[in-house]
């Protein structure tokens, strides 16, 4: 039986390597020789990829395949538009694939990628690079602890020495 300090649980800091590839098995993102650290069951990662990793153990390995709905969302048809370039910062780094955020009428951030841009107009897409796609994971536990009241409280890791890494 699995030693439960070492599985994975709300409010449990989980550190995790982790390899996401298309559905062609290109790869798309990976933690690199760090592991990704996270604060699970606080929605800081995909809601797919949690609840797959929850109740795993430490030295864990799996794959997990996401569904949109549980990864990025569906796309959204109709949500590029065009901005006129003077509504960014002049020092912005207008680039296809860069991100920023814009205020809504609500006063919510609403997250646009950059898909275009020319001397006049920056074509934005609403929708996240991989909206509508399904996710595949191979992932490791690497380790489980307890998180610290101050991580709780912020609903994020803490790195070494720093309050907000």
């Amino acid at each position: 039986m699995a030693n439960e300090s070492n599985q994975v649980a709300a409010d449990k800091v989980v550190s995790i390597h982790y390899r996401l590839t298309s559905d062609e098995g290109k790869v798309i993102d990976r933690s690199g020789d760090e592991p990704l650290d996270y604060l699970h069951g606080h929605e800081n990662i995909v809601p797919g990829l949690e609840r797959q990793i929850h109740g795993k153990n430490e030295g864990d390995k799996f794959e997990a395949v996401v569904p949109p709905e549980e990864g990025y969302g569906k796309r959204v048809e109709d949500a590029q538009k065009e901005l006129p370039r003077e509504a960014f910062p002049d020092d912005a780094p207008l680039e296809p694939g860069a991100q920023f955020a814009a205020q809504g009428p609500d006063g919510n951030l609403i997250p646009l990628w950059v898909l275009k841009v020319d001397d006049e107009q920056v074509l934005v897409d609403l929708n996240h690079p991989l909206a509508g796609e399904t996710l595949k994971f191979e992932v490791e536990v690497v380790s489980v602890r307890e998180a610290t009241a101050e991580e709780k409280e912020h609903g994020h890791v803490h790195g070494e020495g720093d309050a907000h890494a």
